[in-house]
């Protein structure tokens, strides 16, 4: 078993959220977003003056995707939406299921423009989710009977995609057409964490190709090789740590979302930094997340 290297980080924020998800960084304002899905809240931060922004929401949210300038893309449990940047105007854009039970979760943006999006049920009904490939207002079924989308990524090329069900513990590896972001194979395991402590949770891949994984309950995040080499694994200074975003003007530094959700009133007094939004204190070679194209 890999040794856990001593968490060197930092807390962002002082901040807890019940349930943090969905880190996005956009190197145009240098504003770090995230989301505290159960909380109905889009979290600003902003790296030059360690300022947070809250921003409330009329729904479940948990991806955002950059369109331009002035518009940005919710995932939610209503559906995608579109947001001016500047006043925070909600317009409805497409329907991902009617599955009034269901939310979204995990999602991210291909190289080619498209958005991957995971829902699931709001009770972790086991199969009850799905992942979607969202092309404009086209939204298309990629893979059923999913529990717990999570940890979906890309590799720099786009020819290779990544996903997980949480409630399965493994990471699955599938080839993708980089012009599209179609799936051209079946999906197959990549790494079992099902024997392992912890929860394979949120991914982001970096310019080198390897995966940085929240590892939920497990109190770390770790690195993996293309090959589905266990690299690294670093500690969190949290139980539950969510999901991954590179950020900063260099892109040189590795945000990372966490929980006190499921958590009993004794444990969150005990894991006092359960929630909150921290940086990994590792060097990076990050790569900006694409656009989502209209």
């Amino acid at each position: 078993m890999i040794a856990t290297q001593s968490f060197n980080g930092k807390p962002l924020i002082e901040d807890r959220m019940e349930l943090g998800e969905g880190p996005t960084y956009d190197a145009a304002t240098g504003l770090l977003y995230w989301f505290d899905i159960l909380g109905k809240t889009l979290c600003a931060f902003d790296e030059a003056t360690g300022q947070l922004s809250r921003h409330s929401l009329p729904f479940l949210a948990s991806v955002l995707a950059i369109i331009d300038d002035k518009r940005q893309l919710l995932a939610s449990d209503q559906g995608l939406f579109l947001r001016d940047s500047q006043t925070g105007t909600l317009s409805p854009y497409a329907a991902i299921e009617d599955k009034p039970q269901n939310r979204s979760n995990d999602g991210r943006v291909h190289p080619s423009g498209a958005l991957w999006i995971g829902t699931m049920s709001r009770t972790a009904e086991t199969g009850a989710g799905a992942i979607y490939h969202v092309k404009g207002t086209a939204v298309t079924k990629l893979f059923d009977a999913v529990s717990i989308p999570n940890g979906i990524c890309f590799s720099p090329d786009g020819r290779v995609g990544y996903f997980n069900d949480s409630k399965v513990n493994h990471m699955m590896r599938v080839d993708v057409d980089p012009t599209t972001g179609v799936p051209t194979s079946a999906p197959t395991v990549f790494i079992d964490q099902s024997q392992r402590q912890g929860v394979i949770d949120g991914s982001v891949v970096d310019l080198e190709g390897t995966i940085w994984n929240a590892n939920w309950d497990g109190g770390a995040v770790d690195r993996y090789g293309p090959d589905g080499t266990h690299i690294a694994r670093y500690a969190a200074p949290m139980r539950r740590p969510t999901c991954p975003a590179f950020y900063g003007a260099n892109l040189d530094r590795l945000a990372v979302t966490s929980c006190w959700e499921g958590l009993t009133d004794a444990e969150r007094v005990e894991d006092v930094l359960a929630g909150v939004t921290f940086d990994l204190g590792v060097a990076v070679k990050g790569k900006p997340e694409p656009r989502f194209k209209l």
